[in-house]
């Protein structure tokens, strides 16, 4: 393609005459999109006086149906906040917990009896998950992951140590009204049921996966990686509750009958005392929906970035104690079945889609991770007690079938403004031979020793694995840019996905 040019071998530049920055791919040529991410990454790049640097698009970048920008991507501002260019799911992310199972003593049939319970325990498509009273969701969406803790009794280790921002998005401890102020009470009602669930929402997962390699033993040994270790790995988001807020918030067609019903009601109800600044924001949404093609944008330290900073952070933490409460649910059903505790042990957990505040190149800006995930080096992690010394922990999977990869940042991702790929991304594998079915798909997974549970979607077939690019090509390019240091190789056994 024109405007392209190669800087390395994994790495290229994308510029036309229209973008005020260029775009950088972290990736090998064959690797590149071949959709309309270029075009849509010269949209957002066409704004004036908006971005700064570059746009960084990882090897998972894709496009996808209703977005403005690019999924996969790091785009980065000095003054402004974007809400357009990330998904509409705040602190859509993933989790990596230890356990003290292994392939000798957890046997394919207890994990066989494991999940065919956890498929009702951690569902995908459900109203009702962890009921909790509304005091709890105000609770942690202005505290965090500590107020779940507390309601839940959870005892995962490390639970808020290794977490991202400890569990809690604001810097400090916000007011019952410091939420009302920012989200609709009705949403938090519902919030009240959410708890819990998995979703239906394109790839959220629920995986055991077994540790297979340990391609750096001296870092695995402080991570306290095995051989034939069984670990967690758990993607999902905020749920409805982000959602419906972001929605509130930004510029952006609702996908379904019921999420424009529900913002619509939501913003009926809003007893914000912040009335003037957030009508104001809304004069600048509607423009933006009905023909204004440039991006939305919130001053960063304006009364409409803080409003928006404030929701989004709110709808961040309900994401975290999301993941938090179904690590709970494993532990305890594990206990019932079993009568053992398998001593479930954070590892990490981490938002892909993302916008903080952050220094680069010398200059405070503001990051919008979609759907990347943050990957500081050691440098950046000074008070960590554990990665300072190893860097951020990343975990990179692929399809329901393909091998994941255990990674830390590193200190030479300054250029990819230290993220990193939250999985492959969609693509074609070349070595995987699709499926056009379910039954080709189970058939598929079962060769491979994967098992399947749930499954009850149609479109499940699209997260077939020859339908993501190849893994160790994307873990080729992570290495060879500085994105990040493999650790540990892990191969999925069981998997519930809607």
């Amino acid at each position: 393609m024109n405007n392209i040019e190669p800087i390395s071998e994994h790495k290229y530049k994308f510029q036309t005459d229209k973008m005020k920055v260029p775009a950088i791919f972290f990736m090998s040529g064959e690797l590149l999109p071949k959709d309309d991410s270029y075009a849509k990454l010269e949209d957002v790049a066409s704004n004036p006086d908006t971005l700064f640097r570059h746009l960084a698009a990882m090897p998972d970048v894709t496009s996808k149906p209703g977005r403005k920008n690019a999924s996969g991507t790091t785009i980065v501002s000095e003054k402004y906040i974007l809400p357009q260019v990330n998904d509409s799911d705040p602190n859509c992310g993933m989790r990596l917990l230890k356990t003290n199972l292994t392939e000798e003593n957890f046997s394919p049939n207890d994990i066989n009896k494991l999940f065919n319970e956890l498929v009702e325990v951690v569902p995908t498509k459900k109203f009702v998950g962890t009921k909790v009273p509304f005091n709890v969701v105000v609770d942690i969406c202005r505290k965090g992951t500590q107020a779940i803790i507390d309601y839940l009794g959870i005892k995962t280790r490390h639970e808020l140590e290794n977490t991202q921002n400890g569990g809690n998005f604001f810097p400090q401890e916000m007011t019952r009204q410091d939420i009302f102020d920012v989200i609709p009470k009705l949403y938090l009602f519902f919030a009240k049921f959410r708890l819990g669930i998995l979703g239906a929402a394109g790839n959220h997962f629920l995986d055991l996966v077994k540790v297979t390699d340990l391609v750096d033993p001296e870092m695995a040994e402080i991570f306290g990686l095995k051989r034939g270790q069984y670990l967690f790995l758990i993607h999902t988001g905020s749920g409805i509750l982000g959602q419906y807020t972001m929605y509130t918030h930004t510029a952006k067609k609702r996908e379904h009958l019921s999420q424009s019903f529900m913002v619509n009601l939501g913003k009926l109800t809003f007893s914000s005392q912040k009335k003037d600044v957030y009508q104001r924001m809304q004069e600048k949404i509607k423009k933006h929906m009905e023909g204004d093609e440039s991006l939305l944008k919130y001053e960063g330290d304006g009364p409409d970035g803080e409003l928006y900073m404030q929701a989004r952070a709110a709808a961040s933490n309900f994401g975290t104690a999301n993941r938090a409460v179904i690590s709970h649910n494993i532990s305890e059903t594990i206990k019932r079945l079993f009568g053992r505790d398998p001593e479930l042990d954070l590892i990490y957990d981490m938002p892909h889609i993302s916008i903080s505040r952050e220094n680069h190149f010398g200059r405070d800006v503001w990051i919008h991770r979609s759907n990347t995930s943050r990957a500081y080096g050691p440098e950046k992690m000074t008070d960590h007690s554990v990665y300072k010394k190893t860097g951020e922990p990343a975990f990179i999977p692929s399809s329901m079938s393909t091998d994941a990869y255990l990674c830390v940042g590193t200190d030479k991702n300054e250029d990819g403004f230290f993220s990193a790929p939250h999985g492959t991304g969609k693509g074609v594998n070349a070595n995987e031979k699709p499926v056009e079915n379910k039954d080709e798909l189970f058939a598929k997974m079962s060769e491979k020793g994967v098992r399947l549970y749930n499954a009850k979607s149609r479109i499940v077939v699209n997260q077939d694995s020859a339908r993501y690019k190849d893994i160790e090509k994307v873990i080729a390019g992570v290495e060879a840019n500085g994105i990040g240091h493999v650790v540990a190789k892990m191969t999925p056994v069981a998997v519930i996905m809607y």
